[in-house]
């Protein structure tokens, strides 16, 4: 087990580009190992951390033996088949999501050496994903490792202007118990297995979660120069706004004829078989995403005081929006910073959680 006194210590499984990482250090914890399969995500990672506590490759090829003593593992482990906008393949079936019985074995191999707490980050998808089965499965396998569970649905949009809802399970060997039931980050969905007796579980006293932002996007876009060549042409926007619905019109059009320049994310989508525009009111992002498909990249509409501009969100924006503002792009085309990115946790959430719900625990006794 790990030692209890000086400095917490942390593993990071799918570690991505290390939002997780930078997320458990603003709450006092050192990553001391981390792991990834992915290239371009790895490339991001050794810019900003370095990569001698990275351990490149599959997960399932990890030896626990060669994984150091920690207090805790964070696992953001992939979402693809538990998302709705994947297929849903669930946690067993799904080609990308099973990775996290990969983790779960590593944990279980490290014997008398695995961590004193453990956290999965998922979609919220993975609440529902076979009829709240495979949700149960991540907590009977937490279980069986030793660890009683808690769980949180938490929208980024608490610390940062994107939406985006991610569910956390949290589980720690010697919970602190006690805590009342908040359905605005414990709701239903996510609550019912406190009352499973089946299932080893601890409510977590935990302080109140930040409201929901209602602004801010406009205030972190990117300043870019009037000869920019990422803004886009006159027939380019005019296809935009041809596309729009009625009510997007209305929309539109009010937005424009404001008396201040403001910023809106849209997103391409298919109505009745056409390629149209939406575009958000408030001054929030819609959910950053992995750039699969046209539907997933989020356009920025510079609109206000009879004038419009537009182009796609950089991926300067894109980090900011994941809480990272410090993070080193240098030398990464935006098409990767874009991918890196958009399947990230926010880091705010990640140090929520570690101050809230796991680091009480650690410290204790």
């Amino acid at each position: 087990m790990a030692k209890q006194s000086g400095q917490i210590r942390a593993l990071e499984f799918f570690s991505g580009i290390g939002l997780a990482r930078a997320g458990m250090s603003a709450a006092g914890i050192k990553t001391v190992w981390a792991n990834d399969i992915d290239e371009i995500k790895r490339r991001l990672y050794a810019a900003q951390w370095g990569e001698d506590d990275l351990a490149f490759g599959d997960v399932f090829d990890v030896d626990a033996d060669t994984v150091p003593e920690a207090d805790v593992a964070w696992a953001s482990s992939p979402c693809t088949d538990l998302s709705l906008a994947g297929k849903r393949g669930g946690l067993a079936d799904g080609p990308e999501s099973r990775a996290f019985f990969g983790f779960v074995d590593v944990i279980e191999h490290m014997g008398n050496r695995s961590p004193r707490a453990v956290v999965l980050e998922n979609v919220c998808g993975l609440s529902s994903s076979h009829e709240g089965s495979d949700f149960r499965t991540v907590v009977m396998e937490f279980n069986r490792l030793g660890y009683s569970v808690d769980a949180f649905e938490l929208n980024a949009r608490r610390w940062v202007p994107q939406s985006r809802p991610r569910l956390f399970i949290v589980g720690v060997k010697d919970p602190i118990s006690g805590g009342e039931i908040d359905t605005s980050i414990r709701p239903d969905r996510v609550a019912w297995i406190h009352a499973d007796p089946e299932l080893k579980t601890h409510v977590t006293p935990v302080e109140k979660a930040p409201a929901l932002l209602s602004s801010g996007f406009t205030d972190i876009t990117e300043k870019l120069a009037d000869s920019d060549l990422r803004w886009w042409d006159e027939k380019r926007c005019g296809a935009f706004i041809d596309s729009l619905s009625g009510i997007q019109r209305e929309r539109f059009e009010h937005l424009r004829n404001a008396n201040e320049m403001v910023a809106r994310t849209a997103y391409r989508r298919t109505r009745a078989g056409k390629p149209v525009w939406e575009m958000r009111e408030d001054d929030i992002s819609g959910c950053l995403r992995t750039a699969r498909g046209g539907s997933s990249k989020q356009a920025v509409v510079f609109i206000g005081k009879g004038k419009v501009r537009m182009r796609w969100m950089t991926g300067l924006e894109y980090a900011r929006l994941q809480g990272a503002n410090n993070f080193n792009l240098k030398g990464f085309k935006e098409s990767q910073i874009q991918y890196a990115f958009g399947d990230a946790v926010a880091v705010p959430a990640v140090t929520w959680i570690m101050e809230q719900a796991v680091l009480p625990a650690l410290k204790r006794g």
